[in-house]
């Protein structure tokens, strides 16, 4: 098999720098990674902790890292991308100032105010790399694992025509928390799951072949009853490192997720701290969820910053110590990183393995837009991911992922043409919950916050009252 140089930009990343290295190790990849990252510092942690666990490991895997990454791009075999325009500090600004307007997101970076504040910052960057890719190593396998997934992907084919996937654990992750519930091993069950990332519809399941439908539907119900008697909710997830009980009873978690289960019979990736904000006129405002405000007491945004802050301190901590690599380091986890590194060997091997992915619809589902960047399963080969042709989407689901995947699309343009007037549109499309004279005051700060990440937009004086669109 040919030497893999894996080029892994963003490689400042918390979490996925560990986990893929831990990946390529544990399968003795012979490869060079190339890492890229902007903020020299965070480049000199990653590269220090790859080549502690290269070492540890006693593997022979060569480092490389630069922030010039065109230079490192030459000649590379495949292409990760992981970066997070204005890291957490940008993220913060995204979810903090639609909480000014009575807009409350747990996560803010797919959808809603948060996810189009952060498709601005994300989209031209991702086009600017997809451009240096197709320069410098046309031929490389090209991953996205940047959010706003469906927007980034969106407009980096609109803009620059790379063939680039998009890659997320969600689907994965969810198809296993199934599995479980309907008692059921991971490895027998079999399922067909198509959506938009980060609200990807589970509409089959089997065990051993056998229909699951009834069985979900009827665990739906008895959750949902069971919710109902407590009103009591898990407010932790998983990424912020903790779970409770709650007064020593286990209680029902995602109940919006297991609600949508019972009336449409499919079960939504990834569960409420995603699903909850494609439905902003449910949820956006305060004590909407089940008498919880979200991203306050319901899966609370700054504990998840907090979260990320903490695991990049103990990495730096780690690369520049003197002491032993902790185990934890070396051994796998779950995580945005776990199938990417499969994918790319399994491509190179020929075999074939089915996974969700993020590319064109061209077609296959029809009652959704031809060019959306839809989530719904691939399969490897020597040539690379072909899509496959999942079951038709009930037009009820249909419905509920049209208007976000044309609303990704006044996204994308709003980014690619710094059009301020798209960007309000947008905003008001998705975060409809405040009138548009208060949509358009957001737009103006959201962006007059974010500025020096936006060289393409001109922001508009405060005192005007108008928006000003750049050409």
């Amino acid at each position: 098999m040919m030497k893999e140089k894996i080029v892994l930009i963003g490689a400042g990343s918390a979490m996925f720098i560990r986990g893929m290295i831990a990946d390529i190790l544990k399968r003795g990849m012979d490869c060079e990674v190339r890492l890229v990252d902007v903020d020299p510092e965070a480049l000199e942690v990653a590269e220090r902790l790859a080549i502690k666990m290269a070492v540890t490991s006693k593997s022979d895997i060569m480092i490389k890292a630069s922030t010039d990454r065109r230079k490192m791009l030459k000649g590379a075999t495949a292409v990760i991308c992981t970066i997070g325009v204005g890291g957490r500090r940008a993220w913060e600004k995204d979810v903090f100032i639609p909480r000014k307007y009575g807009i409350y997101q747990p996560v803010g970076d797919t959808a809603m105010a948060g996810g189009a504040s952060r498709a601005l910052r994300m989209i031209p960057a991702m086009v600017a790399i997809a451009e240096d890719v197709l320069e410098f190593s046309p031929g490389a396998l090209f991953f996205n694992y940047a959010n706003p997934m469906s927007a980034v992907c969106r407009g980096v084919r609109k803009a620059t025509g790379a063939e680039m996937t998009g890659l997320c654990h969600g689907v994965f992750h969810v198809a296993r928390y199934l599995s479980k519930e309907l008692g059921c091993g991971t490895e027998s069950l079999s399922y067909s799951a198509a959506g938009i990332n980060h609200l990807t519809w589970f509409t089959s399941l089997r065990c051993k072949g056998e229909d699951m439908t009834g069985k979900l539907k009827t665990l739906a119900a008895r959750k949902i009853e069971k919710f109902r008697q407590q009103r009591e909710l898990i407010t932790s997830f998983e990424e912020n490192g903790s779970h409770c009980r709650g007064n020593g009873m286990e209680v029902v978690q995602d109940p919006f997720s297991w609600m949508l289960t019972e009336m449409y019979g499919a079960f939504p990736a990834v569960m409420d701290r995603h699903v909850t904000e494609f439905f902003p006129g449910l949820f956006s405002s305060e004590k909407s969820y089940f008498g919880k405000t979200l991203g306050v007491d319901a899966y609370g945004f700054e504990s998840v910053i907090a979260h990320g802050d903490s695991i990049y301190a103990e990495m730096e901590e780690v690369a520049f110590s003197k002491s032993p690599m902790p185990r934890k380091y070396l051994c796998g986890s779950e995580g945005e990183h776990e199938q990417v590194v499969e994918i790319i060997s399994n491509i190179r091997l020929n075999r074939e393995k089915i996974y969700s992915v993020n590319l064109p619809n061209r077609g296959r589902i029809p009652n959704l837009p031809y060019d959306a960047i839809v989530e719904a399963p691939a399969v490897t080969s020597g040539n690379g991911l072909r899509p496959l042709v999942p079951p038709p989407l009930p037009d009820c689901l249909a419905a509920i992922l049209a208007s976000k995947f044309l609303w990704i699309e006044t996204v994308a343009e709003a980014a690619l043409e710094g059009s301020m007037e798209k960007f309000v549109q947008a905003l008001y499309l998705d975060s409809n919950s405040i009138d548009p004279y208060r949509t358009r005051a957001m737009a103006i700060e959201l962006v007059e916050a974010q500025k020096k990440h936006l060289p393409q937009f001109e922001t508009p004086s405060k005192g005007s009252g108008r928006i000003c669109r750049i050409a």
